[in-house]
């Protein structure tokens, strides 16, 4: 099942190339906003899993083309993000130790929106194409060989990055608004055969950035969720994002339509705003490897642009 939110949050179903409102199914589901009922939903989905296929299956919906879709988890409690954990291509000897960061929640934004550059001297703007686990039940000290029994869905994720700013930290980096862009829907885990196995593609204004496997993970999503559930509880509609292969990142800029693909998860497409109107150059961290560059191409022009 494809779960969305769509127009004024209402909740859908994709159905084929439209998608139909459900609302009503989940009405009993306590709840102060869009938020919580997903997060709500996903905790008792067994039990209202029929009553959504019963109303999707009772009308014909609307075209997808013509509503405005909005991020699936508004809200979720926690945004945990797998660091460093892609063996890019089988280029590193060795998988780094296993780490992850959190980002806030308000770091979330849904297809169609804008992830706004802050003012601030960052040496570049990043986004990294992820796949993300949505979290289905309370997961606290989970084995590694009952992870999946904890995984309710998937979904495309991006994480956002402003590198360089002093003093270095995740934090300063990662956890700004609008920096997670998820959707453009949610995928229960029974449509996805093999998450370990699924091609991720981002592109910038049309041009392919990223293009790499999940089977390239460094620490595979079972022991992701066993070290980050050994560390804190995971609970339902919880984000856990599985990392990137680094070799395609380029910077984000003003006016830039970014689409991201996982296989079998849909296309998410948002938007970059920098009032700076700051740029940089385009080439990707390998095209300026291959070239003996530095991994990150220079800022070219605008604010905080140190002369070449």
């Amino acid at each position: 099942m494809k779960l969305v939110y769509f127009n004024d949050y209402r909740l859908g179903v994709l159905k084929g190339d439209a998608v139909v409102d459900v609302s009503a199914a989940v009405a009993d589901i306590p709840h102060t906003g869009p938020g919580d009922l997903m997060s709500g939903l996903i905790a008792r989905f067994d039990s209202y899993k029929g009553k959504l296929q019963a109303a999707a299956d009772a009308a014909a919906g609307v075209p997808l083309a013509s509503v405005s879709l909005r991020a699936p988890l508004p809200k979720p409690g926690n945004i945990v993000c797998m660091a460093v954990n892609y063996m890019e291509n089988g280029t590193l000897k060795e998988a780094a130790p296993i780490n992850a960061f959190h980002k806030a929640p308000t770091a979330i934004i849904g297809p169609g929106d804008a992830m706004v550059l802050p003012d601030v001297p960052a040496s570049i703007f990043e986004g990294e194409a992820e796949m993300a686990l949505v979290i289905g039940k309370r997961a606290k000290n989970v084995a590694a060989a009952d992870a999946f029994k904890h995984i309710f869905g998937y979904i495309n994720f991006i994480d956002g990055s402003a590198r360089g700013l002093a003093p270095q930290s995740f934090f300063h980096m990662k956890s700004r608004d609008t920096f997670a862009p998820i959707g453009p829907w949610l995928v229960t885990a029974d449509e996805i055969a093999d998450p370990q196995k699924l091609g991720v593609k981002l592109w910038v204004n049309g041009t392919l950035k990223q293009d790499f496997n999940t089977d390239d993970m460094a620490h595979k999503i079972a022991r992701c969720i066993e070290w980050v559930s050994h560390c804190h509880t995971l609970e339902p509609g919880d984000i856990l994002a599985t990392g990137t292969n680094h070799r395609g990142l380029s910077s984000f800029q003003d006016g830039d339509t970014v689409e991201l693909e996982t296989e079998g998860l849909g296309r998410l497409s948002f938007k970059v705003r920098d009032d700076l109107k700051r740029t940089w150059a385009r080439d990707t961290r390998l095209e300026r490897a291959e070239k003996g560059l530095s991994a990150t191409a220079p800022q070219l022009t605008g604010k905080y642009a140190q002369p070449q």
